[in-house]
């Protein structure tokens, strides 16, 4: 009965100091009620998947429309770059390096500016084995696909810092 009773007593002590320190669940984030309906304005196909994601698991919606929207993020000037960093004596590239930039602004409902025009820029580097081709170019995929997460992070993470130093 001790027994019993003692790993009950750590397990509600073990869940007292997780919700205590600010654990989440990867991936959820606590956001204002000003950001509950969000309209992406042009974004890439990338960007928004990577946002509805991000988005999902906090309830707030991507809606279609600038009306229907409590927020309004205007990405501008977005691009991919890719260049050789290295080459091999065979003269293909060894290592690449990516690069993601893009702009962006955010406005409420009524055109008020909450954040103005952010410069996001996001590098990687990753050596390009030329005996696993197939390999390397899902690689890309991958890195690309974590570039587009930190740029979503980094402009919720600039527009919750907004939202509160306009209150």
């Amino acid at each position: 009965m001790q027994v019993k009773t003692l790993s009950s007593t750590l397990v509600m002590l073990i869940a007292l100091l997780l919700s205590a320190c600010g654990y989440h669940l990867r991936g959820e984030m606590d956001l204002p009620s000003e950001m509950k309906s969000i309209y992406l304005e042009g974004a890439s196909a990338p960007l928004q998947e990577q946002f509805r994601r991000a988005l999902a698991s906090s309830q707030v919606q991507l809606v279609s429309s600038r009306a229907a929207a409590g927020t309004i993020i205007t990405v501008s000037n977005e691009e991919n770059l890719k260049r050789a960093l290295s080459l091999g004596s065979s003269g293909y590239a060894n290592q690449f390096g990516l690069e993601y930039r893009l702009n962006y602004q955010v406005t409420d409902a009524n055109n008020k500016p909450l954040v103005t025009s952010q410069p996001v820029d996001i590098k990687r580097e990753y050596f390009n084995n030329q005996q696993l081709i197939l390999g390397k170019d899902n690689e890309e995929t991958v890195i690309r696909n974590e570039m587009y997460q930190q740029a979503v992070r980094t402009i919720i993470n600039q527009v919750q810092a907004g939202l509160k130093a306009n209150k």
